[in-house]
Order: structure tokens, then C-alpha cells, then sequence
């Protein structure tokens, strides 16, 4: 299974991030995400209120069941073992953190799920490829820009790596071109405030306009 998460993320090269929105909504997030052909989603876990983790595992979960075989549904802003073992037992098939944690990392291996840590420099991306990250996110890559990712990809182009952070339809296919494998997309893609107003048509929409910019 693990294999097949990283192939799809290789092939499909769009991570969808849902942040800030309510579990309930989630698996209409995922539908609208899927109308517009995107097959990869992330659902992050809010580390201000450690209280509503199990809800955002349970919403990880149902969206895993409802969508088994047709998306790969992981969590995002993983920050500890906790998050990967709540993620593993709801379905959750990827880890993504902001941060390089090797707890994190050897946890997320041990569980058969595919780690995706984040990391700015040189020695943050070579620590998390050592440590069995899979894929590094380079973060925030929308500030550095694609010149940054350049760099980092002369010496470490052994390392796959994804473009997340400020990324959407208008420099996906620079960063593309920089060498990323991949991106993750948030707020240009989905926002809490067209979850709130339930603009799924909205969703489904720049969903198709991402991936128009690649192909």
C-alpha cells in the first residue's frame, strides 16, 4: 500500500491541503476535490486545540472508507507519534509534518504509512531523507521561490521533493520545472471560508484550474 501512495503522489503531483475545516464537511470537500480530478488529500490537525485531534483522525477515517480506491487521504501538521498513531488507526495513508521530527519519521515508517516531513535547508532536507522521510516537503516554498528550490536540487537531486507553501495555479508549473515531484495546495484550492459558505462548485472549479496548469 505504501508503494501505491507514493506512486500516486508521483503521478498525481497535487497534494490538496484542508485546513481550519469542520469534520462534518470534510467528505464534501473530498467530493468536490474529486469532481475537479485531484486524487490526493490532507486533512491537518489544529495544534492550538489538541482537543479536537480525535475529530480530525474520525474525519481522516471517514473520508479514507468513503473514497477507498478512487483518493489517498492523509493528515497534515503531524507534530508527534500520537498524531501518526491516531492517523494510522482512522485509515489515514500519509504524514505530513512542517518540521524535520525523526520521532515523527520512524513512527510514520514503522506504521507502513508514507513520511512527508518539512524542511527549509540543506541540512533539514539531508536530516529528513536520513532519517526514512520519503518525500521532503520544502517549506515554505512559495516565499523562496523557485531560484531557492534550484539550488537545493543541484546537490541533493537524489532527494524528492514537493513544493508547498504559497504554491497555486499561476507558479505550480515553475516549481514543476525547478525540480519538484510535486506540491501541496491550500488556501488558492480550498479555504475555510468556501467550506463555510459550502461553495463546493467553487472547490471542484480551482481544482480543475490547478491541474490545467500542468498538464
Amino acid at each position: 500500500m505504501k508503494q501505491a501512495v507514493i506512486n500516486a503522489i508521483e503521478t498525481h503531483k497535487l497534494i490538496a491541503i484542508v485546513r481550519g475545516a469542520a469534520p462534518e464537511k470534510c467528505e464534501k470537500v473530498a467530493q468536490a476535490l474529486f469532481a475537479g480530478g485531484l486524487r490526493l488529500m490532507e486533512i491537518t490537525y489544529d495544534q492550538k486545540h489538541p482537543e479536537t485531534w480525535k475529530d480530525t483522525a474520525a474525519a481522516i477515517g471517514t473520508v479514507a472508507k468513503a473514497f477507498k480506491g478512487k483518493m489517498y487521504i492523509g493528515a497534515g501538521t503531524v507534530t508527534c507519534p500520537e498524531l501518526v498513531e491516531l492517523t494510522t488507526e482512522a485509515g489515514g495513508q500519509f504524514i505530513i509534518s512542517p518540521d524535520v521530527n525523526a520521532a515523527v519519521i520512524r513512527r510514520t515508517n514503522e506504521l507502513g504509512l508514507v513520511s512527508i516531513p518539512g524542511a527549509l535547508t540543506p541540512t533539514e532536507i539531508l536530516t529528513a531523507h536520513s532519517a526514512g522521510a520519503d518525500f521532503v516537503k520544502l517549506f515554505p516554498a512559495g516565499t523562496l521561490g523557485t531560484g531557492y528550490l534550484k539550488a537545493v536540487k543541484a546537490p541533493l537531486s537524489h532527494i524528492k521533493m514537493l513544493a508547498v507553501g504559497g504554491v497555486d495555479e499561476k507558479n505550480i508549473a515553475s516549481f514543476l520545472g525547478a525540480g519538484a515531484v510535486g506540491a501541496g495546495i491550500g488556501g488558492s484550492l480550498v479555504n475555510s471560508a468556501l467550506v463555510e459558505a459550502e461553495a463546493f462548485d467553487r472547490i471542484t472549479e480551482n481544482a480543475r484550474a490547478i491541474l490545467a496548469a500542468i498538464q
